[in-house]
């Protein structure tokens, strides 16, 4: 069977799942063991994040059922909701880090073991490959909560590298530095709140039928006009609903053709669009009659 998108990025949002499982328990035992916050902090994020890509799964899983009588346009619009899901578990993870962080530095430790510093660096390897793993898939998809969930990778690396250069620090430096892990797990909540906006900010445009697509429009117009009697075009207006895109477009035809023949056009352009770009999944076409000025140039 084909490989659709659909699938791809249900297996790499598996792959979140099962990586984040592995990853959460070897820090959590190498932050108890190895007198480390940071690593302790390292595994709340992604304990979170577990739970965060499962709920992925089951919104993107909603997402592909089909449109029916109460949603003529299908389901995706759940993406970003579930995006917005995912973010309030990056806050939260990023509320608990910090706080436990600021209660570490307030309570003398002893200095972390040096051999943490081995599982950081294995662990930072491992989260920035996933992280270009499921982005890559995100773009491949078009999905924003696949996309949140690849920065969930992201922020968990950068939150590794804080941890390893304040363990670096306080291994250094000795007697008087046992906080600076610490310190880095501060910081690093203080990122992961800086990325909950970044991965909030697109969802919210998207919920909020924000115009953010120019090179689709662009993609449309160059399209529309490869098909015969096509003049050129007027307005459009694209939405995102998951990783589809909703079309409303205006074509100019010659303005003395029967309504029959501009209907008939209309359905030649709707399919060409839908041919050429497949992640269109619904297009509705005005006809507009040309005049002068339309004849030699497109209008917005």
């Amino acid at each position: 069977m084909a490989n659709t998108p659909e699938k791809s990025a249900i297996k790499a949002i598996y792959f979140s799942i099962i990586g984040n499982a592995f990853l959460a328990a070897i820090k959590f035992l190498s932050g108890i063991f190895g007198n480390s916050y940071a690593l302790i902090a390292d595994g709340i994020e992604s304990t979170a994040d577990i739970f965060s890509s499962f709920f992925v799964l089951i919104g993107f899983k909603y997402a592909q059922r089909p449109p029916d009588e109460n949603h003529p346009y299908g389901h995706s619009r759940i993406e970003p909701l579930i995006t917005f899901l995912v973010v309030a578990f990056l806050v939260t993870s990023a509320t608990v880090i910090a706080y436990e962080s600021i209660e570490n530095i307030r309570t003398p430790h002893k200095v972390p073991e040096a051999w943490t510093l081995i599982v950081l660096a294995i662990i930072i390897i491992w989260k920035e490959a996933s992280y270009r793993y499921v982005i890559r898939k995100s773009k491949e998809t078009n999905s924003s909560s696949l996309r949140a969930d690849a920065w969930h990778h992201r922020s968990d690396a950068v939150t590794s590298v804080t941890a390893f250069i304040g363990i670096s620090i306080a291994l250094v430096f000795g007697k008087g530095f046992e906080t600076a892990d610490d310190w880095a797990a501060l910081f690093a909540s203080a990122f992961i709140l800086y990325n909950a906006y970044l991965i909030f900010r697109p969802a919210l445009g998207e919920i909020m039928d924000e115009h953010r697509y120019d090179d689709v429009v662009e993609n449309i117009r160059e399209v529309a006009l490869t098909v015969k009697g096509i003049k050129g075009t007027e307005k459009c207006f694209v939405r995102k609903a998951g990783m589809k895109y909703l079309v409303e477009l205006h074509a100019i035809v010659d303005g003395t053709i029967s309504v029959d023949s501009g209907h008939v056009l209309a359905h030649k352009l709707q399919d060409k669009l839908q041919e050429e770009l497949p992640e269109i999944s619904h297009i509705t076409i005005h006809i507009e009659p040309a005049c002068e000025k339309q004849h030699t140039k497109n209008l917005r």
